[in-house]
Order: C-alpha cells, then sequence, then structure tokens
C-alpha cells in the first residue's frame, strides 16, 4: 500500500516530518510505504528553512492508495491557488480518483478545496483559515477546531500538529487499533505539554491566501 505525500517550496514541516515518522512505524509492522514527491523528483525547502528530497516526481507516481497533503507557507499555497490548472493541483485532482483515502494537514485543506476534493464533505483546518476554507461554499467546514474530521474517505486535520493524531487515526482506519497503539508506544507519543494556552480567536473573516 502506497502513501504519498506531494510536498513543495514552503511546505510545512511538521505537517511532512511528523506523520512521516507514524508512517514509517507502521510500515514496519503492515504493509505500509510512505514516499514524499514533487513536481519534478527534485528537493524541497521548507516554510522553516529545512531542505529535504523528494523520493520521486509526480510523472514517476502516477498512482496512489493514500494521499497526504500538507500546509504550507501562505505565499506559498496563494502561488499554487492562484492557477486552477496548477501542476500540484492537477496532481491532486489525479490521485483523488482511484485513492483508497484523501488527507489532509492544517491548511492541506485548502488545496484539496481548491482542487474540489473536498465537495460534499465535512472538513477542518488550521484555525486561522477556517474562513478561508469556508470560502468554498460546497465544504461543510466544521468550525469547533477538532484535531480531525473523517467524511467518507476524506480526513482532514487542524493545524501543524494535529497531523500526528491525524495519522493515528489513518493508520487505525488502515488497519486496526493495535497497530496504531504500537506506533503510538514507539514514537512515545503521550503528549503532555507545559502549557495550557487559552485557544485563539480567529482572524477577521477574510481568506488569509489569495487565488
Amino acid at each position: 500500500m502506497k502513501l504519498g505525500i506531494p510536498v513543495y517550496e514552503g511546505v510545512n514541516l511538521l505537517d511532512v516530518a511528523g506523520p512521516t515518522e507514524m508512517f514509517y512505524w507502521a510500515g514496519a509492522v503492515q504493509p505500509l510505504r510512505t514516499v514524499l514527491v514533487s513536481e519534478h523528483g527534485g528537493p524541497v525547502m521548507t516554510n522553516s528553512g529545512v531542505r529535504f528530497e523528494a523520493h520521486a516526481s509526480f510523472a514517476e507516481t502516477p498512482s496512489l492508495d493514500i494521499l497526504w497533503v500538507p500546509g504550507g507557507d501562505p505565499v506559498a499555497l496563494g502561488r499554487i491557488m492562484s492557477d486552477p490548472e496548477h501542476p500540484y493541483v492537477r496532481y491532486l485532482r489525479l490521485m483523488a480518483e482511484n485513492a483508497r483515502w484523501v488527507c489532509s494537514v492544517c491548511e492541506g485543506a485548502l488545496l484539496l478545496a481548491r482542487a474540489g476534493l473536498l465537495d460534499g464533505h465535512r472538513a477542518t483546518t488550521h484555525w486561522a483559515f477556517v474562513a478561508c476554507l469556508q470560502s468554498f461554499q460546497q465544504v461543510e467546514v466544521d468550525v469547533s477546531n477538532p484535531r480531525f474530521v473523517v467524511s467518507g474517505n476524506r480526513l482532514t486535520g487542524g493545524g501543524v500538529s494535529s497531523g500526528l493524531d491525524e495519522a493515528l487515526q489513518l493508520i487505525m482506519l488502515l488497519f486496526d487499533e493495535a497497530t496504531a497503539q504500537n506506533v503510538q508506544i514507539q514514537t512515545q507519543y503521550f503528549p503532555k505539554p507545559p502549557v495550557d494556552a487559552p485557544f485563539p480567536q480567529p482572524p477577521a473573516p477574510a481568506c488569509m491566501v489569495r487565488w
């Protein structure tokens, strides 16, 4: 079973690295392989300045069983979303046609929505981009800021760190709870943050990404 994460310049590092770690441990005991794909197969720079290699290009990866779309820098998102036929958007549509699961974390939901892949589904995204996702009128946006939302074969996550919980949920959906528990133990994912900040209020209801 092949899980693909299409990456791009300005992608969020944790949206890629965190779930990839979870999927790696799942793949140690289950038939799951994770690949990072970029448009031309070359490396990309994350929004935090970390450069990493992709495994393959879009052309070299013509099909996926699971599609996982990460968020990123708003400027990078705007660059992709400004063109409805952008190679990244077209690749998402192509991969979703036969994918068993179509997933996003953080602002990756905006990319799925731009590709028309969340129409008729309930979804979530980073709290600061909820209003932006609501501009896609065919998407039912969960405004309660859940860690993740399952809608049919769509799985969307909230902001950044939500991808860890969401990855465990996907592993459980693909395999079973025992596999997800094993991954939780291997990664020692028992979060107890040292702070307890109040949940922030969303910004003014204007889309933060322009297209």
